[in-house]
């Protein structure tokens, strides 16, 4: 079954690669939690709920019944945008030999990558899913002014001891709100050396900025697939919906689930 409607569309074969290519470059371009998170999947459209195993998880054997505890189900959400292409732009730019203008496409596809990356990191409670800032059990570190003397690299330091000292080890990532990583864009008065290119030596270079997290942020990761991931259902696709007054309504779209199992490895700065 096409789900995605596409061989309904009036579409050259040459017009949907464009389609589909202008959507993934557009996602790649703003996606911030999968450049740190590992990813699980895809593991396809008729996946919809994925357990989250905490790390108390075990089996509870009693009376001939085996039950695991620790473990819950969570419902795959569905993130998505609409686009029109008109049907007058897509033949002049038939007749005039020119690619079509796919500036839609590319909009909707930043819209869906925001909505993943603010899952990621705030969650949503309609669904009942935590993100990276606020999952009950994320550890606290109070932030200093991170523009002034070497209070970011000493907070984030602290950080970082933290989730050694809880057994966190592996690869770590620090993503900070745009106004936060750009204050760290100045050298250190005494060592030539500029703030972020000693944080980021500290982390083995994963310092990255999320416009996701608004102002005023940062978490620190420690991004092991055991602790967090990311869980990708269908992957970003593009679905025709309908032709209406002679114009063609498109869907970009994709089922994503980010999954805290361990939120003691995660470390937030307010």
């Amino acid at each position: 079954m096409d789900y995605l409607s596409r061989e309904s569309a009036p579409y050259s074969e040459e017009l949907w690669k464009g389609i589909d290519s202008a959507v993934v470059e557009a996602a790649k371009s703003v996606l911030t939690g999968r450049r740190f998170l590992p990813l699980f999947g895809p593991l396809g459209p008729g996946v919809t709920h994925l357990p989250i195993d905490g790390a108390d998880k075990e089996e509870k054997f009693d009376d001939g019944i085996v039950r695991t505890v620790g473990r819950s189900y969570f419902e795959i959400p569905q993130l998505y945008d609409d686009f029109w292409l008109l049907w007058r732009d897509i033949e002049h730019s038939g007749k005039a030999g020119y690619p079509q203008d796919l500036s839609a496409a590319r909009a909707s596809a930043d819209k869906v990558a925001r909505l993943e990356d603010r899952l990621v990191f705030f969650g949503d409670k309609g669904i009942g899913i935590s993100g990276l800032t606020n999952a009950p059990g994320v550890n606290k570190v109070k932030r200093g002014d991170w523009g002034a003397g070497e209070t970011a690299y000493q907070d984030i330091a602290k950080g970082l001891t933290l989730l050694n000292d809880k057994g966190y080890y592996g690869r770590y990532a620090l993503v900070m709100s745009p106004d936060i990583y750009l204050s760290l864009q100045r050298i250190q008065p005494g060592t030539g050396v500029m703030e972020i290119d000693r944080v980021e030596k500290m982390l083995g270079g994963r310092v990255l900025r999320a416009t996701a997290l608004g102002s005023k942020k940062a978490v620190l990761v420690c991004c092991e697939p055991q602790n967090v991931d990311i869980a990708v259902g269908q992957d970003f696709s593009v679905a025709y919906l309908e032709l209406a007054d002679l114009n063609h309504h498109l869907r970009v779209m994709e089922t994503a689930l980010p999954r805290i199992k361990r939120p003691e490895a995660i470390v937030a700065f307010e």
